[in-house]
């Protein structure tokens, strides 16, 4: 195994490292990402890369128990452990804003541009947890806590699943956002029921939702996000 990797130039070795660490901390990665300083979608660098060397990066990681997939439906590489090791921890509102992204993507999947990716903005995620009486009690869409806005999206931006079309700040209200088809594997299609219902029968007070779900628990506070 890994004999491909002796034949990569110093160059491609330091790509693959770095890949590597990049798989660990952000879970996904997406065919094309959108530059909001370009206002256009472009090829991913570094999915190409991934995916042009995926047998050697794959086999790198069964050696220490991590499971590396690629879906060229959908243009996503994902990277999981086989011993359910590493998840992350979201707290209650980030679980709630994912898996309304998610029930948003399922209601506009037909709609998604050629990319696979389908537009929101943030105060339409949050006005539908309103709808769905997720809200703490006595909070409005626009009364939700801005900090927990910020940090929903900035994790979830860190992991690939969605990414902003604006260059400002995520504190605004109305914050245009692509969710990316990575969403598809965090939440798969069987899921979508036992989303629907959950949520139904969930009022606040009622439970303290939050979720183990399958992110590596690395990085996730959005560092990488240095305009906010």
């Amino acid at each position: 195994m890994l004999n491909g990797y002796e034949k990569l130039s110093s160059g491609e070795k330091e790509d693959f490292r770095q890949l590597a660490n990049y798989l660990l901390s952000h879970t996904y990665l997406v065919r094309h990402e959108y530059q909001p300083s370009q206002r256009m979608t472009l090829p991913n660098h570094d999915y190409q890369t991934v995916s042009r060397h995926f047998t050697l990066f794959k086999e790198y990681f069964e050696l220490s128990g991590w499971r590396l997939e690629k879906d060229d439906t959908y243009g996503v590489i994902s990277i999981s452990n086989d011993y359910d090791h590493n998840r992350l921890h979201l707290n209650r509102f980030t679980t709630l804003f994912l898996y309304v992204c998610r029930l948003i993507y399922e209601e506009r999947r037909e709609d998604a541009d050629i990319y696979k990716a389908v537009m929101t903005d943030t105060a339409e995620v949050v006005e539908k947890m309103r709808a769905f009486g997720l809200l703490e009690k006595g909070k409005t869409g626009k009364a939700t806590t801005k900090k927990e806005r910020i940090e929903a999206q900035r994790t979830l931006a860190h992991f690939n699943i969605i990414s902003k079309m604006e260059t400002s700040p995520w504190d605004g209200d109305g914050n245009k956002i692509f969710l990316l088809p990575s969403i598809l594997s965090i939440i798969p299609n069987q899921s979508i029921n036992a989303i629907h219902a959950e949520l139904e029968s969930m009022k606040t007070g009622e439970s303290g939702l939050n979720g183990d779900v399958g992110l590596n628990g690395e990085g996730a506070s959005g560092g990488d996000d240095e305009d906010g």
